[in-house]
């Protein structure tokens, strides 16, 4: 065959194809009668390492089913060389002859490795039973963005000839594979658009718990001061609290207010998911890694690139899944399950659980390193009961929002439900406070939210004291009977109640202000909970509360006394 039939052959061979694989056979047919060899491969540069990204051996060519890696595993196995976890590792440019090629035409020939071989690469080679290779770099716009490599298994003297007709189809070559690298980075970006608008498209369907965060209670400002200082940085964030308190709702708002918030958000609940799946389905997997990977798949890892990955219940995944998390929050990089290739990702951890991690890692359950990378930047959401003041807030929102939903017209709750609801402890917090308000509108037929139709939800409460504190002189008044005799609720204790709650006060003839001092020393300045000062006095939080601003108190003072 002519010389310029040849490059026409050669060219036309090598366009037909878009896939990488697809180019280096087809290269292999239309060289082989002119040029011989026993083998092609592709040296990728990604940043300063060379990877090896393709390669053909015309004997044993690569099966329809199976992924590189696989296959590279497989002609090692042929070579008596054992499996390796990541055969395509990168390697320095130094190792091999491309680090002194750097023009088109260039080439660099060995004819005999067993003779002389002067590059760390060629010792890779000589245990795959290469004796002779040639080398030419593959040029786009002026750069080496890689080489491609013709391998025989037997000494190959130097010809002319076939040099100058590779050296003629090396442009050719060139584009070709470019052309085929670029058509596997669109296809890998298209899957991770297609992914993350499915994402996307989840975030829209799904039902949120509620939609803004609700409240003006001291608490919940210092989570909110606490966002704005965190969001515009790229830090690690763990939030903790009991379930119900808005963990997610706290976690969405971070992106939204970083430079990150015109990509999405991806969540992952670790403990919805089979422990089997949690490393697919945060890593991502290649086609037959496990029975019933038909495909490759993305893992939501990848598709956070460069915006926000939510770990919800991160406290509930497994020591191995917490070893792989800990290495992506170390090095910014992992492998899909049953590949090699390492990914790199650019996204921001965002975690939150309402396990005591420190407990936790004290019992052996959950890695320390892993806590300490993860507990870069604390958030504590609040339970319900330290933020009381926030409940005719947020119940005004749920009922306006569910009568919305249900058509119903309800313009005010009675004064007794609004009682009730500041007087109850409220486990579940605001998710139990949504589906309470849920219910009592939909069993609703005024225009004024009665909460006496929920029998049984609101039963008075003895309250358990720990151990260490006096219990209260009188208990939590029910939420029934939170009324002032005359029909009409009342909001709280008054300061006689408060008077009539410690006996010891007429005794000693101390003032409500000593009082309420003593109380909040003892309990380091918390108002509310099992061990809060309000218990000890036997008052509701929302009332003492009020006498602490009344009386011009600092609770916080008594934080961290001694």
């Amino acid at each position: 065959m002519q010389h310029s039939e040849l490059i026409l052959e050669i060219s036309k061979a090598a366009n037909a194809h878009l896939n990488i694989d697809g180019v280096l056979e087809a290269l292999s047919r239309g060289l082989c009668p002119e040029v011989g060899f026993d083998s092609l491969s592709v040296l990728v540069y990604k940043g300063d390492r060379l990877h090896l990204h393709a390669m053909h051996v015309r004997a044993h060519p690569r099966r329809p089913d199976e992924n590189f890696h696989a296959y590279v595993n497989r002609i090692r196995a042929l070579h008596g060389l054992p499996q390796h976890e990541n055969p395509l590792v990168g390697m320095p440019r130094e190792w091999s002859a491309l680090s002194l090629l750097s023009q088109p035409g260039q080439y660099y020939l060995c004819e005999d490795l067993q003779a002389s071989h002067r590059f760390k690469h060629e010792e890779v080679m000589m245990s795959f039973g290469i004796r002779a290779y040639i080398m030419f770099p593959l040029v786009k716009s002026g750069s080496v963005i890689g080489g491609i490599v013709m391998h025989n298994h037997q000494p190959r003297p130097k010809c002319e000839g076939e040099i100058r007709v590779l050296q003629d189809a090396c442009d050719i070559i060139s584009i070709a594979v470019a052309n085929a690298l670029a058509y596997e980075e669109i296809a890998s970006l298209k899957e991770q658009l297609q992914n993350e608008n499915r994402l996307l498209q989840d975030e829209i369907d799904h039902r949120w718990m509620f939609e803004e965060i609700v409240g003006s209670s001291v608490p919940l400002r210092r989570v909110l001061d606490s966002l704005a200082r965190v969001a515009p940085t790229d830090s690690t964030v763990l939030i903790t609290g009991e379930t119900g308190t808005g963990k997610e709702l706290i976690a969405r708002a971070i992106p939204r207010r970083s430079p990150r918030a015109s990509r999405a958000m991806v969540s992952v609940n670790c403990a919805s998911l089979a422990p089997e799946l949690v490393a697919s389905e945060m890593f991502g997997h290649e086609k037959g890694a496990f029975t019933g990977a038909l495909q490759r798949r993305i893992g939501r890892f990848e598709s956070a690139h460069r915006g926000t990955i939510f770990l919800d219940e991160v406290g509930e995944i497994s020591p191995e899944i917490q070893a792989g998390l800990l290495r992506v929050l170390q090095e910014r990089s992992f492998e899909r399950v049953g590949g090699t290739q390492t990914i790199e990702t650019d996204a921001r951890v965002i975690a939150a659980t309402n396990r005591d991690l420190e407990e936790e890692v004290n019992c052996g359950r959950f890695r320390r390193d892993l806590y300490y990378r993860l507990n870069v930047f604390p958030v504590h959401a609040p339970p319900l009961r330290e933020r009381i003041e926030d409940i005719p807030i947020l119940a005004d929102y749920f009922v306006g929002r569910f009568a919305r939903r249900l058509g119903k017209r309800i313009d005010r709750i009675s004064k007794d439900s609004l009682d009730a609801l500041m007087h109850y402890s409220w486990p579940g917090n605001i998710r139990e406070l949504q589906n309470v308000l849920e219910r009592a509108v939909i069993l609703s037929s005024g225009d004024t939210l009665q909460l006496h139709t929920l029998d049984g939800i609101f039963a008075p409460r003895t309250v358990a004291v720990p151990a260490g504190l006096p219990s209260p002189a009188i208990p939590l008044p029910a939420p029934h009977a939170a009324g002032n005799g005359n029909g009409n609720g009342t909001s709280g204790a008054t300061t006689s109640e408060m008077n009539a709650a410690d006996p010891r006060a007429s005794e000693n003839g101390r003032s409500e202000r000593e009082r309420v001092i003593e109380a909040l020393r003892r309990c380091r300045g918390r108002v509310s909970g099992p061990r809060g000062a309000a218990r000890l006095l036997g008052v509701p939080p929302s009332t003492l509360e009020s006498r602490i601003r009344a009386l011009g108190i600092d609770k916080y003072q008594f934080r961290y006394a001694s």
